[in-house]
């Protein structure tokens, strides 16, 4: 198999705790053709200092460090350093299976993809009491809802109202993306939205996207954590702010399908969006 280039952008803000596993599963990919983009948000902890030393022992890795800006600017940032055919996107606190990569770029080549899905680990940290005191366990549940294969444009949107708040579509770090059609359209993360700004950037892909491929073999390992940086966020959202934001994404979702020729067929499984609920969020 060819082996392009991958960017595998990663943005950091104070990490500390979890940046090494993130990092070290992304060294350690059996697809072994990558750049990696490790991106310092302005953190205050040491998490730039661990970044720096990743970077003197593989020269793979690319560390770039700025003021805090948010997730989305630091997206952008990677976006426009990367060199690599395919983009790929991971947190700080997940981690990535060993063969990730290496699938995802078979499934872009075999099927000359555009975008390819893949299902991903959900791994929820649960606090139990103890005889000895409290003690973190970890449960994993598998999230995907498509069957492996090759979906054209309009077989790919007709899937996407079957779950239309679900991270396994809304999220950057289950996919690969071909970087030229992300430059030739200046697609970009929201600077406007903390949070969903990842779906945002989907819906604006898949407008330009053709052909789409679907694994069967989960990709990545999510950390549902109560104090990440979701969990944050959506702690501070109100019902106006959430509706808000979910009309915003409406209005893309409702351009897509009104460009597909799909709208009228699906209005009632699009306008479902408002109040559909991610089983991640």
């Amino acid at each position: 198999m060819d082996q392009p280039l991958v960017s595998i952008i990663v943005p950091v803000y104070n990490a500390a705790n979890h940046i090494a596993r993130c990092v070290d599963s992304i060294r350690k990919q059996t697809y072994k053709n990558l750049e990696i983009l490790l991106l310092n948000d302005g953190s205050s902890d040491v998490s730039l200092q661990v970044c720096q030393m990743y970077a003197k022992v593989d020269e793979r890795i690319r560390v770039i460090s700025r003021e805090n800006q948010g997730v989305s600017a630091t997206r952008n940032e990677g976006i426009r350093l990367a060199r690599g055919r395919y983009l790929q996107f991971a947190d700080s606190d997940d981690y990535l299976a060993p063969e990730a990569t290496e699938l995802l770029v078979e499934a872009a080549q075999e099927h000359q993809a555009d975008l390819v899905i893949a299902p991903y680990f959900r791994v929820k940290q649960v606090n139990r009491l103890e005889l000895d005191g409290i003690n973190k366990k970890e449960t994993v549940e598998l999230n995907g809802f498509l069957a492996p294969g090759f979906y054209d444009k309009t077989e790919f949107a007709v899937h996407l109202m079957d779950q239309p708040a679900s991270f396994f579509y809304g999220v950057m770090w289950n996919k690969l993306y071909r970087r030229e059609l992300v430059l030739e359209h200046a697609i970009a993360c929201s600077d406007e939205l903390d949070w969903c700004e990842d779906l945002l950037f989907n819906l604006e892909y898949i407008r330009y996207a053709e052909r789409f491929a679907a694994l069967s073999t989960p990709v990545y390992y999510y950390i549902k954590n109560p104090d990440s940086l979701v969990s944050t966020k959506m702690r501070f959202r109100n019902a106006a702010s959430i509706m808000a934001t979910r009309a915003t994404l409406f209005s893309y979702y409702k351009k897509l399908y009104e460009d597909l020729g799909l709208y009228e067929e699906n209005r009632v499984q699009i306008h479902k969006y408002l109040v559909a609920v991610a089983d991640d969020a």
